[in-house]
């Protein structure tokens, strides 16, 4: 019997689904349906995951002639290995392939929303020039290196509300953000707050706004507030602004300035000194 069948079988017989199997594995259902199909095989680690929840060897599973499961698991006193012997080879197997691909901890929530894990961790080194599908979390909540989610954390985050080195999403917290509101070292979107800040509506140190730009620098708005600010309205912050003044300077030019926005800006427009 061949590792595709054995599989098969061990998944029917323990009353899974291809995607059941893949969940707890942290693979995709596409993968479980080729090896089940014969056309690849699964990495080591996955190799060994299998054996641990089948409760079978690996030797079961990869040699074609060992069709009793009781022949991989030699346990007498007669045999080469007992049991035990073989579990700590396994971990060893697997302590090496981790340290040679890198360690990733991956966890999903059984609790589910919309298909989703309600929480997806996928945290570790990667050895890999390039991320596997399976390292990148993917959750309601997402938290990893990679993430995707409604709120997502990691190095490289996008969802509705994502927080990273370089962040995507609705509302974006970043080194490097990009949103409908984007806050970073440099922020792009329609509310843009950071050093370098780029939007509709943009503050910072250096802001360009379509509408309104508040910062040391401001350019490319119809409303600048800063040291060089080119706009036709232009308020210079000279020897510095009070926080009063910059309300009343954009609240006059945009009388229907949502009011939580306005005072934002003048609070930025009020520390220049």
């Amino acid at each position: 019997m061949e590792f595709s069948e054995k599989l098969t079988a061990l998944r029917r017989r323990e009353g899974m689904s291809q995607e059941q199997l893949a969940d707890r594995l942290g693979v995709t259902r596409q993968s479980v349906s080729k090896w089940e199909s014969g056309a690849v095989m699964p990495e080591l680690v996955k190799l060994i995951a299998l054996s641990e929840m089948f409760g079978v060897s690996v030797d079961y599973l990869v040699k074609d002639w060992l069709e009793e499961r009781g022949e991989a698991e030699p346990d007498t006193p007669d045999s080469p290995f007992s049991a035990q012997q073989a579990a700590r080879l396994e971990q060893k197997v697997d302590d090496l392939t981790r340290s040679i691909n890198g360690s990733v901890y991956r966890y999903d929530s059984r609790t589910r929303i919309l298909g989703l894990p309600l929480v997806s961790v996928r945290i570790g080194f990667v050895r890999h020039y390039r991320m596997s599908r399976d390292d990148v979390a993917r959750g309601v909540i997402a938290i990893g290196n990679a993430a995707v989610g409604v709120v997502s954390i990691g190095i490289v985050s996008v969802g509705l509300f994502s927080f990273g080195c370089l962040a995507a999403g609705l509302l974006s917290l970043g080194i490097v953000a990009l949103g409908l509101g984007a806050f970073g070292v440099a922020a792009l979107g329609y509310l843009a707050f950071g050093v370098s800040a780029v939007g509709f509506y943009a503050g910072g140190v250096c802001a360009a706004g379509a509408d309104i730009a508040v910062g040391v620098a401001a350019a490319s708005a119809n409303t600048a507030v800063g040291c060089e600010a080119e706009a036709p309205h232009v308020l210079l912050w000279g020897a510095g602004l009070r926080r009063e003044a910059v309300e009343a300077f954009l609240l006059e030019r945009h009388p229907g300035l949502w009011r939580p926005l306005l005072r934002f800006l003048g609070a930025i427009g009020g520390n220049l000194q």
